[in-house]
């Protein structure tokens, strides 16, 4: 899967805070990714993120 630095990722499932929505922040064997409602970072490895990623949305994107 094609991951890159700042695209937002929509998760299957919610932050406990209630958000769905995070920034990568970096990618690689593990990411580490910011909750855009609460401003948490977290760490996790790829495989984990891969399975939970309902859709991704790039900055490019919404020009389109």
């Amino acid at each position: 899967m094609d991951i890159r630095l700042n695209d937002i990722l929509e998760m299957k499932k919610e932050h406990p805070c209630g958000g769905k929505r995070f920034t990568v922040l970096r990618a690689g064997m593990d990411f580490r990714i910011r909750c855009e409602k609460c401003g948490r970072e977290v760490m996790v490895p790829r495989i984990k993120l891969e399975k939970n990623i309902k859709k991704v949305i790039r900055e490019g994107d919404a020009d389109v």
